[in-house]
């Protein structure tokens, strides 16, 4: 019997390498974006600006020959979400199928967090088959480190809004942006307490470049970016012990109790929780939310709450990590256990209550059910 030949299966394509480049300062942003460009000289360089009073999305596409494109896009709502679904990914992809350049360098909107662009490309990867993200870059202003990390302006007091109704603050914005980046490229070398301060921010061993020029392209678009490994440096809930404090000037308080919030002693608390130039992040339970996640996002004297997930069958927990580099930490402390339910709550009421109020429903809505 004539042995039947075997069906050639074909290979997957190698996908276009992208380097995704992130900030708050335009300046800083070209510049490390240049410097890639540079490092690089097969890559295409994207550039998408965000203009909301005109709702429009400006794409601008060169290579090493000068522009391909520059487009306007009329949006609907001029924000970073629709951007990134309507042009920025699709264009990545576009270019990336034509199969002419060998990486892509994308800088994207002054104010967008790369962390989007990646957990598109996660959640959906048949919407951009050809690329994969190599490495994603913070670009930061070397003369206004701590003010764009730890500062109380408001983008829009900046005239970096994405949307007319974006009332993010820079630092919360600026932080992010640092946590969820493999390397951070700084336009001039900082001071000694605010290189502490971005190396606390950032994930463990994560490089600090302050000078673009210096910033190793071959060695990003090869393939740094570990898309679990950030996604649990920049989780809500993290569980595990963080990683020895970087030295230099930095502090970092890990505020942590199995214990839930009292919700009443929680707003009373909020102020020192919550105000002054730190940055803050993490989760809480409160006993009259038991099922709920709630989510602390904080930076610049700004503090956000809300709560989008379930505890499930994972043990609640109440963990706040804060970081500054001003001498008035010693209270934070005291505030945080003041928040905690008291040995005589618990033996009184225990730590699941029934309660149709608790106050915290301007931030978590109503309470969704009794415990």
């Amino acid at each position: 019997m004539t042995p039947r030949p075997r069906s050639q299966r074909k290979l997957p394509s190698p996908k276009l390498p992208v380097i995704l480049v992130s900030g708050v300062e335009e300046g800083a942003m070209l510049s490390a974006t240049v410097s890639l460009q540079f490092g690089l000289p097969d890559t295409v360089m994207v550039r998408h600006v965000i203009d909301p009073g005109r709702q429009l999305l400006t794409r601008i596409v060169s290579d090493i020959d000068g522009v391909v494109e520059h487009e306007e896009i009329n949006l609907a709502h001029a924000c970073v979400a629709c951007a990134i679904r309507e042009d920025i990914v699709p264009t990545l992809e576009r270019l990336a199928a034509q199969d002419r350049w060998g990486s892509i360098v994308a800088c994207l909107p002054v104010a967008a967090e790369a962390i989007q662009v990646c957990r598109v490309l996660a959640w959906a990867p048949r919407m951009a088959p050809h690329i994969s993200i190599a490495a994603v870059v913070a670009a930061l202003e070397g003369t206004t480190v701590a003010e764009d990390l730890l500062g109380p302006d408001l983008l829009d007091e900046r005239g970096l809004a994405t949307s007319e109704d974006d009332r993010r603050g820079v630092a919360e914005v600026a932080s992010a942006i640092v946590e969820y980046a493999d390397v951070v490229c700084v336009t001039e070398d900082p001071e000694p307490e605010e290189r502490s301060l971005i190396a606390t921010l950032a994930q463990p061993r994560t490089p600090v470049v302050t000078d673009p020029s210096l910033l190793d392209a071959a060695g990003l678009v090869a393939g740094v970016h570990r898309h679990h490994a950030v996604e649990a440096w920049v989780a809500e809930v993290r569980r595990n012990p963080l990683p020895p404090l970087p030295e230099g000037g930095a502090w970092r308080l890990d505020l942590r109790s199995e214990r839930p919030i009292h919700p009443v002693r929680f707003q009373e608390e909020l102020e020192i929780l919550g105000g002054g130039p730190r940055r803050s992040r993490g989760c809480f339970w409160v006993p009259t939310r038991p099922d709920d996640i709630c989510v602390w996002d904080g930076a610049g004297g700004q503090a956000s709450v809300g709560s989008t997930q379930k505890w499930g069958r994972t043990e609640r927990l109440t963990r706040i990590v804060v970081i500054g580099i001003d001498d008035e930490a010693d209270e934070i402390p005291r505030a945080f256990e003041r928040a905690l339910l008291t040995d005589q709550e618990i033996a009184q009421r225990g730590q699941l209550w029934e309660e149709s109020w608790d106050g915290l429903e301007d931030w978590l809505g109503p309470i969704g059910r009794a415990a």
